[in-house]
């Protein structure tokens, strides 16, 4: 029973996903207070393995308004938490060739926040114009159905 709190825009469209991970986040109490009231955004995030912890970079997470000396930094560097089997896999994945870390959504499971971490390459921009012109062509395809019906 999970309810997503935010999506990355940009993750599906710049990388093509071959592989999802799960993972939990360290945060401070105001951090979790600003979270549940959806004042978190994920654009611009990626995530990285730092001396052998995984860390995500660029997570905005607004101040608490009642927090005030409570408040940490809203772009702080966040400690993702996995066990040592997965980031020693992590590493051997993304040292290969064109592979990266890509955070693809904020969602709470039960009471904990976690997020879902893509294993990805990045997208050429033919690429992305192949996936667009799909998109669009299923859009007239239903539309097309819409209107016969």
């Amino acid at each position: 029973m999970s309810k997503i709190i935010s999506k990355n825009p940009t993750a599906r469209h710049n990388y093509s996903i071959e592989e999802t991970i799960t993972a939990g986040i360290v945060l401070s109490g105001t951090e979790i207070k600003s979270i549940r009231n959806g004042k978190v955004n994920l654009k611009d995030t990626y995530a990285n393995i730092k001396n052998g912890e995984v860390y995500i970079y660029g997570m905005h997470i607004a101040p608490y308004e009642q927090g005030n000396i409570f408040n940490k930094d809203p772009l702080r560097d966040r400690k993702l938490l996995l066990r040592k089997r997965e980031i020693n896999r992590l590493v051997g994945l993304i040292q290969q060739k064109g592979y990266s870390l890509v955070p693809i959504s904020l969602f709470f499971d039960r009471s904990f926040v976690k997020i879902e971490l893509g294993i990805g390459k990045g997208k050429k921009l033919y690429d992305k114009r192949q996936d667009i012109a799909k998109k669009d062509a299923e859009m007239k395809i239903k539309r097309a159905l819409k209107n016969n019906i």
